[in-house]
Formats: C-alpha cells, sequence, structure tokens
C-alpha cells in the first residue's frame, strides 16, 4: 500500500467504517424501544415536569426512533459519498448511487441483525427509511456542490 492508497483510507473510508459501526452497535438491545422508551420518558418529565400520557408518548417516540433512521443513515450517505469522491471534487451519480448502495447494505445487515435480538423487530420498512436517510444526503451533496 502507498502513501496515497493509506491517505485516502484512513481520511476518506476510516469515518464513513466507524460510522457504519456505530450505527450497527445501535442494533443492540440497550438501543431497543424499550430502553430508548425510559430514556425519552426521563427527558420529557425533565423537561416538561410531567410524563406524557402513553398515547402521546407513543407517537413522540416513534417519530423520534424513525427520525433516528433517516439521520444515522444520512450521516452514513454522506460520508460513503465523500469516500468514494475521496480528493477528486465535484459530484457523479455513481458515487451517489454506490453511496446509497453501501448504505442499504448497512442498513440490510442492521435489520438482519435486529431479527435475532429477542427485545428488537426486523423491518423491511426500516431499510427503505434508512436508504431515504441515504439518498436525501447525495441530494444535500449535488446541491452544495452546485452552490459552491
Amino acid at each position: 500500500m502507498n502513501d496515497y492508497t493509506g491517505r485516502v483510507i484512513l481520511v476518506y473510508w476510516l469515518p464513513a467504517i466507524v460510522w457504519a459501526a456505530v450505527v450497527l452497535a445501535a442494533s443492540s438491545d440497550l438501543f431497543s424501544a424499550q430502553h430508548s422508551g425510559e430514556w425519552l420518558g426521563e427527558i420529557i418529565i425533565r423537561i416538561v415536569g410531567h410524563p406524557l400520557p402513553p398515547r402521546e408518548f407513543n407517537v413522540v417516540h416513534f417519530l423520534i426512533r424513525k427520525a433516528a433512521h433517516v439521520t444515522e443513515y444520512f450521516i452514513l450517505g454522506a460520508l460513503c459519498f465523500r469516500a468514494l469522491r475521496a480528493d477528486q471534487s465535484g459530484w457523479r451519480m455513481r458515487w451517489a448511487l454506490i453511496a446509497v448502495a453501501l448504505a442499504a447494505s448497512v442498513a440490510t445487515a442492521d435489520e438482519w441483525h435486529q431479527f435475532f435480538v429477542l427485545s428488537r423487530t426486523s423491518s423491511g420498512w426500516d431499510v427503505l427509511l434508512d436508504a431515504a436517510g441515504a439518498t436525501l444526503a447525495q441530494g444535500v451533496w449535488r446541491y452544495n456542490v452546485r452552490t459552491s
């Protein structure tokens, strides 16, 4: 491996790999709906001074968990695009499509893992939501490249 290749791996690919590991680690029991519900319940009590009624809490909890999917995979999609682009400039559809495919592959592995974790559920809809987050990142990249 030459110096350039080592620098590309370290500077461009390592952040994407580390973020993918963080996302996959969140598939554990610790980040299940039960546990995130406990954390969120405590946060809401500290902010508003009392718990929300169960129906309202469930809606807020659901929306926050789904927003987390979009956010996690937006970041992963952006990091994958950055890694594919490396030292080059501009925006290319090929980089964007590969970045979304890589993020969707991580999302699929993530949901597959959750299938085997008793406190988690596995959903193809979550993979689609994750891919949407990664796709949104590509749109942001393209917009930013055009306006800079």
